[in-house]
């Protein structure tokens, strides 16, 4: 199992997997207990792959830093969720020194060491899939510059008005941006 193929839920604890899909849900099992029930379109499904961590340069992938943590621990768990902030703050300035402390929210530094610790005790290979995620994420953009050059430019379709229509487009989910401000 890769990391890309593991999904969190707002507002649930823990990480699941995808089972099955069903007409407006898909059930899903989590990777801890193993219970199975369904999540629907109005839950916030992340996957692990489009989490990113606020940096004071360029955000970092989840997936990268928990290659990052892997390397640290050794490939052992790291402390508990649970532990003192200030010690899980410390740890994570040593594996990720730039992260950005005023907008990544201390739950969600919590959540990067439970998520961690989780995949440790599943067995799960963070190492490998995180490598095959950047080997994927570079042969990506390089098949996009190709396309985007080869592509013949389109001009934005019109409406009723005349103005081009904009459509909104989902991006990648920032650890600290799902809360309302």
């Amino acid at each position: 199992m890769e990391l890309k193929e593991i999904i969190s839920i707002t507002g649930r604890p823990g990480l699941f997997k995808v089972v099955a899909q069903g007409k407006n849900n898909v059930i899903v099992e989590s990777i801890v207990d193993k219970k199975r029930f369904p999540a629907y379109a109005s839950d916030r499904i992340s996957t692990l792959g489009d989490i990113s961590i606020y940096t004071t340069d360029e955000d970092a992938k989840l997936t990268d830093v928990l290659a990052s943590f892997y390397d640290h621990f050794e490939g052992k768990a790291c402390p508990s969720h649970k532990e003192e902030l200030i010690v899980l703050e410390g740890l994570l300035e040593k594996i990720l020194p730039n992260y950005d402390k005023e907008r990544v929210y201390k739950s969600d530094l919590r959540k990067i060491f439970q998520w961690y610790n989780i995949l440790i005790k599943a067995g799960i290979k963070i190492k490998e899939t995180a490598e095959k995620a950047k080997a994927s994420d570079s042969e990506e953009k390089v098949v996009k510059k190709a396309v985007k050059k080869a592509a013949p430019k389109k001009s934005a379709p019109k409406t009723k008005g005349g103005k081009p229509s904009s459509a909104k487009k989902a991006g990648p989910t920032k650890m600290g941006s799902q809360r309302g401000k």
